[in-house]
């Protein structure tokens, strides 16, 4: 079961062309246009919980990153062929 926010960003992906990514703050943007900041939160948990689950990546500097270790600006697009399902082998994780 998907929450209205998890929905959100599956939708918005959904209407991308393959390997385009969303602005968490256009999906905070989509749900609660006057008070967006306050949700940010509560997308990156979500965006987090979809990138376990395996339906989305989180992408930091255009690379796909450890969803439990990752800081800082991110991007959240569809998984592709390709990707990493995996970060156990990840050096230190990206920190910054």
């Amino acid at each position: 079961m998907t929450s209205p926010i998890q929905d959100t960003i599956l939708s918005q992906l959904a209407a991308l062309p393959p390997g385009k990514s969303i602005d968490p703050m256009n999906v905070a943007k989509a749900i609660q246009p006057e008070r967006w900041q306050q949700i940010l939160g509560h997308v990156r948990t979500n965006a987090i919980e979809l990138a376990r689950e395996g339906k989305v990546v989180i992408l930091r500097h255009n690379k796909p990153t450890n969803p439990e270790k990752f800081r800082g600006v991110y991007r959240i697009r569809l998984r592709m062929e390709g990707d990493p399902t995996s970060f156990e082998d990840e050096a230190g994780g990206d920190e910054d």
